[in-house]
Formats: structure tokens, C-alpha cells, sequence
């Protein structure tokens, strides 16, 4: 009996012709399993393609809520941005993908798990070490890093699978490698290769180029329950169809475009091109929110957390001790940031039009130039900033005399 294999199914390019690959070269016996995280992936369409392609079996499941409110909304909460600038779409996709893939191989029986991650990126340690989290003796097989893997580019993977008739949804002329779902839609490849290249309006699959943007601003509002989002313009929505909502309005008026070059982990410097509308809408509101909610002290350590934390998911150690100490204090900031933020939308920029909440700690009276001796003396001020300054002072006196 051939021994099984899951492998990480996706449909695209990669994993279109690692069915074959593994079958004709190892003998495996492989069971596709294949996530949506909101992409909209017809299982039906996945399951005959996967099946035509060489696999025994096929595994279809929808964890688009779950991706949600177990991945996207903690990373949300701790404000983490990688490199000022990544949304991490693709980070906190692949822990979920492969906690369910573990999940097959276990029923199946499978001793071995696959991936179509290269060698090159960052997606081959977030896989592994999930694996390794659930199971630390599984077999690994990701044929990128395989000696028998004689695929060298996109091109051969595309000429591979022409030869043996399976379908795929790239060409030679449209050759960008994307991952998308319901948070994000990120580009790699072809003319993005060169930092020096202006991504062509063709890149942008879900969200409208800047110029075909809209000529009227929008106004919307987001509210959110302790650091959670809950409703859109006040009506109350699940996360898929808040997160379906704003990506609709943002993707209109083209916010969350961004284009960076990035860090990867294994130490090479990539550029990548990432639509991330409603995720961008998300993170200003709820940032918003906590400029009004949270004290100072806490604001600025919790920068320092939300760094952290972006490192962690960016670099795959989603299962790890310290992410979820991390959230331990994260859950803690967030039980005052409720509220509701008004945001203005306009030709790729999104801008802040008022915010409110119960737990504000903006006194008017304190911050106000009206003088009020009540709240606040500012005769008071003199002493504070002799003291604050007595460092500075004393080094000054101290230098003078030498």
C-alpha cells in the first residue's frame, strides 16, 4: 500500500503539479486538503480539479470565521505591523491552514504532510513549525527544497503542467505568485521582481488603481467591543460579512494598497505588492480608538509589544508561549477600547473624522485653553519641569565649572 501524504492544496500553480510530482516520483498516495479563508474557493471545482490531477482523496473545509476571530482579530488587537508597513495576510494564514491539515493527516492515518512553500520564503517556516507543534514526528515533504525537484521557475512549473494537461490559473503573460483571502490579496514575481518597476494597474485584482478611484469622498463609521469590530455605518455584523463590507467600501476607493520591500526571515529582501482594504480600514479605526481610550504609558509599551508580536507571526511561531503571553497583556488593554470611529475615504487615503467612546479619556475641561485651576493648575508646571529637567540642569552646571 502507498504510503499517504496531505498535502496543502491550493489549486494554484505550485500545488497543481506537486500532485503529480509526488505521485510520480515517490509513489505517495495523496490526499489534497484545501482551506478557504474567505477567497471564495468552490470546493466542487477544487476537489475535480485535485482529483484530476492525481489525488486519491480530497478535503474541503471553510474556516473563514474561524480565521477571523482566532488569527486576524488578535493580531488586530495587538496592532501588529510588520515593518511599519505589512498587514501580515499570509502570515497568520498558514498556521490555520496547516492546524487542519494536521487535523487530515491524523484521520487518514498519514505519516507525512506537504507544502508547495520554496525554499526561499517565508511560508515554509510558518507550515513546519505548526507541524511541529502538533506533531514534531511528522514527516515533512516540500519538494522545493526535494534534490529530485527539477522545477526551477514558474515557467517550468507551467510548462509541467501543459505537459500533462492539468489546469492552472496563471500564464506566461499574467506570472505574478499571489495568496489571497478574505483579509488580503498579496503579488510576487514578474515585473515586481525589480524594485525599480511601478506595479502596472493590472496588479490590483480587488481593489481599484488610485486613478479609477472614486472623485467623492465617503464617510464611515466602525465601531468596536473591546478592541473587536462589530458593526459598519452601526449596523451589527458577523466577521465575515463586516470583513466582506469593508473590503467592498475600501477596495472602491483603493486604501490598503501597499507596496514594499520586506525582510524575510531567511535573510533575503523581497518586494511584494498587497491589497488589504478593509484590513487597512481596521487598523486605522482601531488605532483611533485606543489613541482615545488607552494612557500613555500604555499606549507606548503596547508599541512596543505590537512590534514583537508582528516579528512572531511574520516568522511562523504563531504556536509559541510568547505569542500567547502577549495576548494575555493585549486582552488586558483592550477591555476600555470600545467604541465607535468615523473615517473619511478618498483616492487611496483614509483619514480620521471623529471618534467616540465611553471610556474616553479625553477631559475637555483638562485639555482645553480655557484656564481652569481646577483641573488643571499650570503654575503647577514650574515645578515639574525643574524637576524633569534636574538631569540636564545638573550636567549643565557641572560641565561650566570644569
Amino acid at each position: 500500500m502507498a504510503e499517504k501524504v496531505v498535502l496543502a492544496y491550493s489549486g494554484g500553480l505550485d500545488t497543481s503539479v506537486i500532485i503529480p510530482w509526488l505521485k510520480e516520483t515517490y509513489g505517495y498516495d495523496v490526499i489534497a486538503f484545501a482551506a478557504d479563508l474567505g477567497q471564495g474557493d468552490d470546493f466542487k471545482v477544487l476537489e475535480k480539479k485535485a482529483l484530476k490531477s492525481g489525488a486519491s482523496k480530497f478535503y474541503g473545509f471553510d474556516l473563514s470565521k474561524e480565521f477571523l476571530t482566532d488569527f486576524v482579530w488578535p493580531t488586530l488587537k495587538a496592532g501588529a505591523v510588520y515593518e511599519n508597513r505589512y498587514l501580515l495576510g499570509t502570515s497568520f494564514a498558514r498556521p490555520i491552514i496547516a492546524k487542519y491539515q494536521m487535523q487530515v493527516a491524523k484521520k487518514e492515518g498519514a505519516k507525512a504532510v506537504a507544502h508547495g512553500a520554496t525554499g526561499k520564503g517565508n511560508d515554509q517556516v510558518r507550515f513546519e513549525l505548526t507541524y511541529f507543534h502538533f506533531d514534531p514526528s511528522v514527516k515533512i515533504v516540500a519538494p522545493w527544497k526535494d534534490p529530485n525537484w527539477k522545477i526551477k521557475s514558474r515557467e517550468d512549473a507551467i510548462d509541467y503542467a501543459n505537459e500533462r494537461g492539468i489546469p492552472i490559473p496563471v500564464s506566461k503573460k499574467k506570472i505574478y505568485s499571489e495568496d489571497g483571502n478574505l483579509w488580503h490579496l498579496s503579488h510576487e514575481g514578474d515585473e515586481l521582481e525589480d524594485p525599480a518597476n511601478e506595479p502596472l494597474d493590472r496588479v490590483f485584482t480587488i481593489s481599484n488603481p488610485i486613478e479609477k478611484a472614486p472623485n467623492k469622498a465617503e464617510y464611515i463609521t466602525v465601531d468596536f467591543v473591546k478592541g473587536v469590530p462589530v458593526a459598519v455605518n452601526g449596523k451589527k455584523l458577523d466577521p465575515v460579512s463586516l470583513m466582506k463590507k469593508l473590503n467592498e467600501i475600501g477596495a472602491k476607493h483603493g486604501v490598503g494598497q501597499i507596496d514594499m520591500v520586506e525582510n524575510r526571515l531567511v535573510g533575503m529582501k523581497s518586494r511584494g505588492v498587497y491589497e488589504t482594504p478593509g484590513g487597512a480600514i481596521l487598523y486605522y479605526a482601531h488605532d483611533d480608538l485606543e489613541h482615545l481610550t488607552l494612557d500613555r504609558d500604555t499606549y507606548h509599551y503596547k508599541e512596543l509589544i505590537s512590534k514583537r508580536y508582528a516579528e512572531l507571526v511574520y516568522f511562523g511561531q504563531w504556536y509559541t508561549p510568547l505569542r500567547e503571553a502577549l495576548d494575555a497583556f493585549v486582552d488586558e488593554t483592550q477591555k476600555v477600547v470600545t467604541g465607535s470611529v468615523k473615517l473619511k475615504l478618498y483616492k487611496g487615503n483614509i483619514r480620521s473624522a471623529g471618534a467616540t467612546s465611553p471610556n474616553s479619556l479625553y477631559v475637555n475641561k483638562i485639555a482645553s485653553f480655557t484656564d481652569n485651576k481646577a483641573m488643571y493648575d499650570q503654575m503647577d508646571a514650574i515645578g515639574f519641569i525643574k524637576l524633569f529637567g534636574l538631569p540636564i540642569a545638573t550636567k549643565a552646571r557641572l560641565s561650566k565649572k570644569k
